[in-house]
């Protein structure tokens, strides 16, 4: 099989099997294809080692690239053209000590059309949600695991905003993962030292209604973004953290005070993509069923920090341990209350459960 034949089969492959990711790893003189499904990584390709390093160049020269430089870690984005549609990937490689080059290509969703409350498990957090999108300024952050559609339902949420109100919206994203034409979409070029913090000061020059950041990594990114929310703009971003608390951690490790999040921080979504239980399977639903499609085999959990609940943690109260209605909508318990239900099972309880 050609180099370009073999690329396009394992992308469409990934596709058709709801990958998240696709693992090209070397493994003693051989390469192993590996798909992420569901937070799985399950082995589908075994490859020459002619094979998996010409597979590596072929994508490392579609996405501009270094080809011949193998020591350093490279990472790039490109839209695949895959049956005359685009899919956007995202690469990154490194090298181990045996000079073996791997390669891990994340597919970034680009058709997800199904509303928030078709792919949850409970209504009352989207709800919750659509709330807090309506202000007109503060800060709204999502976080949760890689891969747990955190974009998504940031784009979710603003593009049911703004189809209701004519408002501005643009992203600061690194790479844009989701075509949107209502979005003034800009992107992340390290390589033109164009940088998170260059693009965020420019955006807010733009005034718009609502700036979407694709993550916050640093003091520099979070500084702007309290500035922002600060100065009348409605700020949407995600951070990496445990948990919904956790995220107050974050913030505060990155330079952000106690009284500037008060004044700003609007809320908390903690969000996790879980696997269903699929009742025909009499388990989790298996990658090659056939009663749902790769949509609806996962759903998500989301926790809902705000309100009452956020001012008190942070200021240092227990608010949350004192009102069991914000208790039955953690992150764990509803959790369990999905186990209860039926919707995941005990292993998966287990799985995605926070220590």
């Amino acid at each position: 099989m050609e180099i370009e034949q073999l690329a396009e089969h394992v992308i469409l492959k990934a596709q058709n099997k709801g990958a998240s990711d696709v693992h090209v790893l070397p493994e003693g003189n051989d390469y192993r294809i590996f798909f992420r499904i569901g937070g799985y990584l399950i082995q589908f390709f075994n490859l020459t080692p002619d094979e998996g390093v010409r597979l590596i160049s072929y994508f490392k020269y579609l996405c501009n690239m270094d080809v011949g430089e193998r020591r350093r870690p490279q990472s790039g984005s490109i839209q695949f053209l895959l049956n005359k549609t685009k899919q956007a990937l995202r690469f990154s490689t490194i090298t181990n000590f045996k000079s073996q080059e791997s390669m891990v290509i994340r597919l970034l969703n680009q058709t997800e059309v199904h509303p928030l409350k078709e792919t949850t498990f409970f209504h009352q957090e989207v709800n919750e949600m659509e709330k807090l999108v309506q202000f007109k300024s503060g800060l709204l952050l999502f976080s949760g695991p890689v891969g747990s559609g955190k974009t998504t339902t940031m784009y979710h949420l603003i593009r049911e905003c703004h189809s209701k109100n004519n408002q501005q919206v643009i992203t600061v994203e690194d790479p844009v993962e989701i075509e949107e034409p209502a979005f003034l979409q800009t992107e992340v070029n390290e390589k033109a030292g164009v940088f998170y913090e260059t693009l965020l000061k420019s955006s807010l020059r733009h005034h718009p209604d609502t700036l979407i950041v694709g993550e916050i990594r640093d003091e520099e990114t979070a500084k702007m973004v309290i500035r922002g929310a600060l100065t009348g703009h409605l700020i949407i971003a995600s951070i990496h953290a445990k948990n919904a608390v956790g995220v107050l951690s974050r913030l505060i490790e990155l330079g952000i005070t106690h009284e500037q999040l008060k004044q700003t921080l609007l809320g908390i979504v903690f969000q996790k993509l879980l696997p269903k239980n699929c009742p025909f399977c009499k388990g989790d639903c298996q990658m090659d069923c056939s009663h749902w499609n790769v949509h609806e085999k996962r759903a998500t959990v989301y926790e809902v920090l705000s309100g009452e609940n956020l001012q008190g943690c942070l200021s240092n109260e227990s608010a949350i341990l004192n009102q069991p209605e914000q208790m039955n909508r953690s992150f764990n318990c509803l959790l369990r209350k999905a186990y209860v239900y039926g919707f995941i099972t005990q292993k998966n309880f287990q799985k995605y459960r926070i220590p």
